[in-house]
């Protein structure tokens, strides 16, 4: 894994609609150390998707720097991997085909990349589902074949943006708990957005709170790890530290 690191970042586009330039994310600076899980939260509109998109590559920012372990980031590339909030697996593809899709682009050879696949399927408790395809499995476990294709892609950077807003309430919470548990196995550095405050503070290191396309502020979150929802719920600090993030998103 690398660091990631946002210097003065800008993003203006032209509204066809209003006919005029809009400000969608103004002189945001934020460094990510390797190996750190970030959270971003803030109102809907605030720029969080804005941000993602610009740092994986997928729309241009307007000012700025974004640098991944040093060097700048001038489009889509295999050094970020993302996780999307729709499931975007192969429907054709095999769940461990879908999973070693990555290394297969990279040219790594069969036997290998399925070896690398099932390592990553059974870090998420998915082997028994390696031959079996997407239409076959719930919402929840194609979620975590998602996470795991980008993880199986080895990227220096992972980039998540509300992955598991599609799912119900439990689910979420597994999703969580399973995230947070490959988390603290393989420490890729993550930048996770979310509009669900005790989701950002249950997995993050620190959860950025974003408003009208600025850092609004920054908390660390130091709770103990692993962190598991069924002793996190009783948890006064976790109490604090989500109603403290809740109040920042709220004046935002």
């Amino acid at each position: 894994m690398k660091s990631l690191s946002l210097k003065n970042l800008a993003k203006t586009y032209f509204d066809a609609y209003k006919g005029e330039h809009v400000t969608a994310i103004r002189d945001v600076s934020l460094e990510v150390p390797a190996g750190e899980f970030v959270s971003i939260v803030g109102p809907s509109g605030c720029g969080k998707s804005t941000i993602l998109n610009m740092v994986a590559g997928f729309i241009p920012h307007s000012g700025g720097e974004i640098l991944v372990g040093g060097e700048p980031v001038k489009g889509p590339g295999p050094d970020r991997g993302v996780v999307f909030q729709s499931y975007a697996l192969f429907p054709w593809k095999t769940v461990l085909d879908n999973v070693g899709f990555g290394p297969k682009m990279r040219g790594v050879p069969k036997a290998e990349r399925d070896a690398i696949a099932r390592e990553y399927l059974a870090l998420a408790g998915l082997s028994h589902a390696a031959d079996r395809y997407p239409n076959e499995l719930s919402g929840g476990m194609q979620q975590r074949v998602g996470v795991v294709r980008a993880l199986a892609n080895e990227p220096d950077v992972l980039l998540m943006d509300e992955p598991f807003a599609s799912v119900d309430a439990q689910t979420r919470m597994t999703l969580q708990d399973e995230l947070s548990r490959i988390w603290e196995e393989r420490r890729p550095t993550v930048v996770f957005i979310t509009h669900d405050v005790p989701e950002a503070v249950f997995l993050a290191n620190r959860v950025v709170v974003l408003s009208k396309g600025k850092v609004l502020a920054e908390v660390e979150v130091p709770l103990a790890r692993p962190r598991v929802w069924d002793k996190m719920v009783a948890d006064d600090q976790f109490k604090d530290l989500s109603n403290q993030v809740l109040a920042l998103v709220r004046s935002a």
